[in-house]
């Protein structure tokens, strides 16, 4: 399968041979993180026997399947346990974003939007609960929730509107809260998250958790928060909101729910009582790990920096471009050609007025700054699931070339840099990677390629 839409105009300006190995680097890393082969992989059907992984189910004492799923990576894992199961599918519900292409046989399939909520993940929020209220013994539940589905799937306690909710979401998103702490305040406003919607579900239905993580570390509450036990708190929630100033900035509602709730209030904090199994299928670090593969493969010397990069998105694409000085300067930490490599999820700070752009982007964007000398270097940042931000652009690619172009374009970097316009640039530049959505959504990719 390719990914990559426009390699043909990637590959049209700067040097070809190494924006090629970047390009096929990338092909392979979303190859490797394809929810769908990882679903196959762990769920087979042999004599009306299900397994999952090691479990066993014999389906002759579980008459009934469902499948509820949300998130940027959830379509492939519905449309692999379709031609699983097949009739034996007794109804399910999937939400994804807008521009997912394909359909479901056995499920309904609800499109919703990403980063900030609608109406129509209310709706389908609601169908998920009350099809989850259904459930009984000896059922048989799949969810496939992964990233994204706090905003595709919304459903906010009684006291706070979808508006309001869409006013917090967009706090959370632009103050530069990481997910851990953006997850902590939304899972308390929500009636679905933080375990919730597993509370729904019949106790001694078998609830079998099928997730892609897109989180740092792979923290089950973060990345199929919905169906499994919070760890996080209304304080953790509070302090998110005192650590990032926002206090004043919520609506009122929000701000009188958070300030007065109650141990009694708290998201479960334990499911034991339910027959609840998890799998992550796979994991954030993958791209990270199968680009280093494919990196050695390819003849580079590579190695990993980290997988667990966080903070400004500009501050990392500066380092990267100070380690390729480096490693041309004085052969450290590797010597050419080579790949560094690293992960995570790193954000922007937004304040005031704003263009349009992604972390990744300006992760590239920021490296590009430091770039013009340097020959047969590409730094690269992109997010998996195809969309880097609010934006159609997965993310960027940038070399020496990216300056000179900038230049003869008339473009001030750093200006538009400071600005958080970087969708304009890269698609002026013909440096913006396009794929669409991808059907997953594991941690970022961001990395370095000498010759």
């Amino acid at each position: 399968m390719t990914y990559i839409k426009n390699k043909k105009q990637l590959l049209s300006h700067g040097s070809m041979k190494i924006r090629k190995a970047a390009l096929d680097i990338i092909e392979y890393s979303l190859e490797k993180a394809d929810p769908y082969i990882a679903t196959k992989n762990l769920v087979s059907l042999k004599n009306n026997n299900l397994h999952v992984g090691s479990l066993v189910f014999n389906l002759d004492n579980h008459k009934r399947i469902f499948i509820l799923g949300a998130g940027k990576a959830t379509f492939p894992i519905a449309k692999a346990l379709e031609e699983i199961l097949g009739d034996k599918i007794t109804d399910g519900i999937v939400i994804c974003k807008y521009g997912q292409e394909g359909c479901l046989k056995h499920s309904k399939l609800y499109l919703t939007n990403h980063p900030i909520p609608d109406e129509s993940g209310l709706i389908a929020a609601k169908k998920v609960i009350a099809l989850a209220k259904k459930t009984i013994p000896g059922d048989i539940v799949f969810a496939g929730i992964t990233g994204g589905s706090s905003a595709l799937m919304p459903l906010p306690i009684p006291e706070v509107s979808l508006e309001e909710k869409k006013v917090v979401n967009k706090l959370l998103l632009t103050c530069g809260a990481n997910i851990i702490e953006i997850n902590a305040v939304r899972k308390h406003l929500s009636q679905i998250k933080g375990g919730r919607l597993a509370k729904t579900i019949h106790p001694k239905a078998d609830l079998i958790n099928l997730t892609v993580s897109d989180v740092i570390g792979d923290p089950l509450d973060y990345i199929t928060c919905p169906t499994v036990p919070d760890t996080s708190t209304f304080e953790d929630a509070r302090n998110v909101i005192s650590k990032y100033k926002l206090w004043e900035k919520l609506p009122v509602s929000v701000r009188n729910y958070l300030k007065n709730a109650t141990s009694e209030m708290e998201t479960p904090k334990d499911l034991s009582d339910h027959q609840l199994h998890n799998f992550i299928i796979v994991a954030g670090d993958t791209a990270c790990v199968a680009a280093e593969k494919k990196a050695k493969e390819m003849g580079f010397n590579a190695m990993i920096l980290s997988t667990m990069f966080e903070g400004e998105s500009k501050e990392l694409g500066r380092t990267f471009a100070a380690i390729a000085r480096e490693i041309i300067m004085n052969k450290r930490p590797l010597k050419t050609p080579c790949a560094i490599i690293g992960g995570g999820e790193t954000t922007i700070k937004l304040e005031g007025d704003y263009g349009m752009g992604g972390p990744n982007q300006e992760f590239a964007l920021s490296a590009a700054l430091y770039l013009e000398d340097l020959k047969d270097t590409v730094i690269v940042g992109f997010d998996t699931d195809g969309t880097d931000g609010p934006t159609k652009i997965a993310g960027a690619i940038v070399d020496s070339s990216s300056t000179c172009m900038a230049k003869k374009l008339g473009i001030s970097l750093q200006h538009e840099l400071d600005w958080h316009n970087t969708v304009e640039v890269f698609e002026k530049m013909g440096d913006a990677i396009i794929t669409g959505p991808t059907g997953t959504n594991v941690n970022d990719l961001k990395f370095l390629l000498i010759l």
